[in-house]
């Protein structure tokens, strides 16, 4: 799926009206630490819909002009780096602006990069040391494989874990430092019979947790092993609630995009299970959608609530999640085809939601504003309250 266009970056700033509608399917990580951004106030407050538990929300499109924008972290001055899938751009949106949004720059751009597919530079995490250390991590694809690596911006990355297989699709690409402090990793089975997300050797088809040094972080479940949890088709989104439960999206199965409650040890039952485990060793997801429906790629998570962003069903699907971890009640849509392909999510540090479209790429129908970087403000005590 590759990008329809090459252009530069530009921040512009519009308001407009969302309101959420129910479907029919039953805190910010660390590396999201930092300071609120310098953003204008939406100029039209949203209103709510008459269906019961419906929230408002009002929506901020805080840049426009981008290309296929795939990972999203913060630094503590409040600005954002995105990352662009097939350019290797590394962009610096915000924190200052002016009339006209957010101001975006390149901050680097990667040689090292091959982008193909759904390959190319993927996942961003930034050092929970970054006000010392400078650093920040990636995720991104050579021609022989994926690879996570670190630098400060400017200069090459330094790999520190090679070997992730590489296909055309399912290459994950989900990277975040849990609040654990160590680095997790969702990567992608990358073929059609699942056998490595059932290998314990390979990488591809899990959740990984390692060290900053790319080694097997203290406590997984089998010693010197990187693997955290198995199983998985392809992961492109992570995230941890207040109560530390950890999510992740599970996407490109035939049938079925799962939102997963990932758990230490487990198997996730890829390609035996679809959409449902039926049982036995295998771990049923939290939610379940019809892949046309869904295909969901970034996740995000703050007090009750759990959102995750889709790129086939072109909206946002959001969860109230109960202390036990079951879904409070009916799911609720948001964004419903408004801006196309929905890829990346993510909680800011002012406790807003951010959100990416994926339109500059084969399967999208791109408009003269796309890719765009969108706010989301929630009015009910959750996301962007005061």
């Amino acid at each position: 799926m590759r990008s329809r266009r090459g252009r530069a970056a530009v921040a512009t700033l519009t308001v407009v009206l969302a309101l959420t509608a129910g479907c029919s399917f039953g805190p910010p990580g660390p590396d999201q630490a930092g300071t609120a951004p310098n953003l204008p106030a939406p100029s039209i407050a949203a209103t709510a819909s008459d269906a019961p538990g419906d929230r408002e929300v009002a929506v901020t499109v805080l840049a426009k002009g981008l290309e296929v924008p795939w990972g999203i972290a913060f630094l503590p001055d409040g600005s954002a780096l995105v990352t662009e899938r097939d350019t290797a751009r590394i962009l610096k949106v915000g924190p200052d602006s002016d009339a006209d949004g957010l101001e975006v720059t390149e901050a680097a751009r990667l040689a090292e990069v091959r982008a193909s597919g759904d390959g190319g530079l993927l996942g961003i995490a930034v050092s929970p040391k970054y006000t010392s250390d400078k650093t920040i991590f990636v995720y991104y694809s050579t021609a022989t494989d994926n690879r996570i690596g670190k630098l400060v911006l400017g200069q090459a990355p330094e790999p520190i874990l090679t070997g992730i297989p590489r296909s055309p699709q399912q290459n994950g690409g989900a990277l975040a430092f849990g609040p654990d402090g160590y680095l997790y990793a969702g990567t992608g089975d990358g073929t059609s019979t699942g056998a490595q997300a059932q290998d314990p050797k390979s990488l591809g088809g899990k959740i990984l947790r390692m060290t900053t040094a790319g080694r097997p972080a203290p406590g997984n479940p089998v010693k010197d092993s990187l693997v955290w949890s198995s199983g998985h088709r392809n992961v492109p989104g992570l995230t941890w609630d207040k109560s530390r439960r950890m999510f992740a999206t599970d996407n490109t199965q035939p049938k079925f995009s799962e939102l997963n409650v990932v758990q230490k040890g487990k198997d996730y039952g890829w390609p035996k299970a679809d959409g449902t485990a039926g049982g036995g060793k295998f771990v049923n997801p939290l939610m379940a959608w019809p892949t046309a429906d869904s295909s969901c790629g970034g996740v995000a998570s703050l007090e009750t609530m759990v959102a995750t962003a889709c790129l086939l069903g072109k909206r946002i699907y959001l969860l109230d999640v109960t202390g036990n971890g079951t879904v409070l009640g009916t799911p609720q849509e948001l964004l419903t085809g408004k801006y196309g392909r929905l890829r990346a999510l993510v909680a800011a540090p002012d406790g807003s939601f951010w959100v990416s479209t994926s339109n500059q790429e084969d399967t999208g129908k791109p408009d003269p504003e796309d890719d765009r970087l969108i706010r989301l403000v929630f009015s009910d005590g959750g996301a962007g309250r005061s």
